[in-house]
């Protein structure tokens, strides 16, 4: 064996190992007995709301210096408040993780009114879970498939223009011929489900998690009926109920909900602010990592309703960069449908 090779080889990994332990310390110093803020994009009570709260009871002791994390919900524009604040106003140290709409890629990337980031730059720290939805409708509406739906009009609670409560169903009116009104102005996913549990609409679009969680007897006790579920394949619970791209006419509406449903894989992700320091961002993706296999996390969010799916940030970055880089022939086509203005 060469000695110098080994010299020089050993000599190498020591440097590499002595530059790590003084950053990590640094991290560590940095979070002991601090307080991150959770932004949550979103009001009291809903989905993403609650897997906000259950990273915020588990995650802190996963992080080098075991820092308490703290909720703060900042509904608006349909979590565009949220993301906007974090990219813009934020401190960019690694004390801010954020939760927003899985689809606010699209919205930069179609020039939505308010959107004031790059979504590439965010920091994504992981995924809890992937975010099916499904539009219910009351079991005295008439209609009971997507074929039936096609020809009555009908009425659905609405929060804001940038909220998957009214995106993709409204997706369906432009692309698909569906004709569901929307009666906006309900803050949040608590309010839509009390609006649409009193009468007050028809039926609303939800994610599949904020269903369970909060209504679990609603499908079994056939007080509602799913009509359509957002998703690129059906859900494991949903077996009888057809997707969205499942209602494409042509291959041309295929390729445009495909991409569209390829937001659901976003899902529930949580991100912090551009320019943090790398060595955070990767103490607080590894964090999280660790987190998801706590058996403490896995148990609560069981009681919880709340399924877990977990995936790297790295990967959700990789697919959040993907969608604000699609072809322009395409985002020509799904800007056209994907929303009312």
């Amino acid at each position: 064996m060469d000695r110098r090779a080994f010299t020089y080889g050993g000599l190498f990994a020591a440097t590499c190992l002595a530059s790590f332990a003084p950053a990590a310390q640094a991290d560590e110093d940095f979070y002991r007995g601090r307080t991150i803020d959770l932004i949550v994009g979103y009001p009291v009570g809903g989905a993403n709301d609650n897997y906000a709260r259950l990273l915020s009871r588990h995650m802190g002791r996963h992080i080098p210096g075991a820092p308490s994390l703290v909720i703060r919900n900042m509904p608006g524009a349909g979590s565009l408040q949220a993301a906007n604040h974090v990219y813009n106003a934020a401190p960019r140290d690694g004390s801010v993780l954020a939760i927003a709409a899985p689809t606010i890629a699209l919205d930069q990337k179609f020039g939505a009114q308010g959107v004031r980031f790059d979504a590439r730059k965010l920091e994504w720290i992981g995924r809890a879970n992937s975010q099916v939805a499904l539009v219910i409708l009351r079991a005295q509406v008439k209609a009971s498939t997507p074929q039936d739906a096609l020809r009555e009009e009908i009425v659905m609670a609405g929060t804001g223009a940038s909220s998957t409560i009214s995106i993709y169903p409204g997706v369906m009116n432009r692309l698909l011929g569906y004709r569901f009104k929307f009666i906006m102005g309900y803050k949040g996913s608590g309010d839509a489900m009390l609006a649409v549990e009193r009468g007050e609409v028809e039926g609303m679009n939800i994610s599949w998690e904020s269903l369970e969680a909060n209504h679990p007897t609603w499908l079994p006790e056939r007080k509602v009926k799913p009509l359509v579920q957002f998703a690129q394949a059906r859900h494991p619970s949903l077996p009888n109920t057809p997707t969205v791209v499942e209602l494409a006419r042509n291959d041309e509406e295929r390729r445009i909900l495909d991409a569209l449903m390829s937001t659901v894989e976003v899902g529930v992700s949580f991100f912090t602010t551009p320019e943090t320091p790398a060595a955070r961002v990767e103490a607080l993706r590894r964090g999280f990592d660790k987190m998801a296999e706590d058996p403490a996390c896995i148990e609560e969010a069981a009681k919880l309703r709340l399924p877990l799916q977990p995936r790297r940030g790295e990967d959700v970055a990789a697919l959040v960069a993907s969608l604000v880089d699609l072809p322009d022939d395409l985002t020509k086509k799904m800007k056209a449908v994907y929303s009312a203005e």
